[in-house]
């Protein structure tokens, strides 16, 4: 099997480039956004195109050219199943919701009215999140119904930017005060209150919809899942101070003790259901304890997980030592 590789700096590429030459495996270096991807891999039997939420040029075509190459018999990843729903919280609702996985109940309205109506008769607090971002950007606390309201006349009004420039600059103070962050980064995050993204310029403003869920209270960390195959690794990742959002806080426990073993069931069970490569998912707890899936996303920052202590197989084994995920993404390739 020849494998075609797109490189870019933050993605796995790096990784399954060099694993590829320590292993002698027939790889080339490919560019997908040249427009004659599809000829540059006539001569190759897969794509492995590590596709990020906030690039602007991924954003316009990566899942359409990961799909067609998919169509012409050639081995992807991420594949449909993996990464159709990725960055997606809409498509994730109905498609969670169809195969009656245990998810934070999720509330989608279309108008205004219903909305409102649906205000009317519910309780507080809720959690408002636009379809789209990671790292707990686009999340908010909705305290009361007034809170809400706002919200909603925002969504079939003027709409909301899909970069959140004053949580971006909290986000990048907090890591800098922690010594996570470079006073350059700093500067930049300050920079883009005036200047937005190449991103968020072309994906324009979500509107149209609201999206709230369940907020489920006493949750003081979040597990985080990653389904690989047959194998699972997980972490523990604790809130932030004076805050809900668990996801980005840098806050990380990575021992096996940590890890409620029903996050590991219910993530391998729904992997199987969805017929994916790889899948992250974030679980938090009711108040019967029981798991309930946050979201699911195909990508994940691969670094922070190398220092997780061991993994779970398929019939829930655990095995010891240090590992690399993203060749069990390759290795799955290989073998499909």
């Amino acid at each position: 099997m020849k494998i075609a590789i797109h490189k870019s700096k933050w993605s796995f590429s790096e990784e399954w480039i060099d694993y590829c030459k320590k292993n002698k495996i027939d790889f080339k270096v490919v560019n997908c956004y040249s427009g004659n991807i599809i000829k540059d891999i006539e001569d190759c039997d897969a794509l492995m195109f590590h596709h990020h939420h906030t690039d602007a040029k991924d954003f316009l075509f990566a899942k359409q050219l990961l799909f067609s190459v998919e169509q012409a018999g050639k081995v992807v990843f991420p594949n449909f199943n993996t990464g159709w729903h990725f960055d997606d919280k809409l498509g994730q609702k109905y498609l969670l919701e169809s195969i009656n996985a245990p998810i934070v109940p999720t509330f989608v309205f279309y108008s205004k009215k219903e909305a409102k109506d649906w205000i009317d008769n519910t309780s507080f607090p809720k959690v408002f999140k636009l379809r789209g971002g990671a790292g707990s950007t686009n999340v908010k606390l909705v305290k009361n119904k007034k809170e809400a309201i706002t919200l909603v006349d925002r969504a079939f009004g003027k709409g909301f930017d899909s970069y959140d420039k004053w949580g971006n600059l909290k986000e990048v103070f907090r890591f800098y005060r922690l010594g996570k962050q470079s006073f350059r980064n700093l500067l930049e995050s300050i920079r883009r209150l005036f200047y937005s993204t190449q991103f968020a310029k072309m994906h324009g403003k979500e509107k149209g919809y609201v999206l709230f869920q369940k907020f489920i209270p006493d949750n003081n960390f979040d597990i985080r899942v990653i389904t690989i195959g047959n194998k699972a690794f997980a972490l523990k990742r604790l809130v932030r101070e004076n805050d809900f959002r668990a996801s980005g806080s840098g806050f990380i426990k990575y021992e096996k003790e940590e890890i409620d073993i029903n996050c590991i069931k219910i993530a391998f069970n729904t992997s199987k259901k969805l017929k994916t490569q790889c899948l992250a998912y974030d679980f938090v707890f009711d108040e019967k304890k029981n798991p309930l899936i946050v979201e699911i996303n195909y990508g994940y920052a691969h670094k922070s997980y190398d220092l997780c202590p061991g993994y779970w197989d398929i019939n829930l084994n655990w095995h010891e030592g240090k590992f690399k995920s993203t060749q069990w993404i390759l290795e799955l390739i290989l073998n499909e």
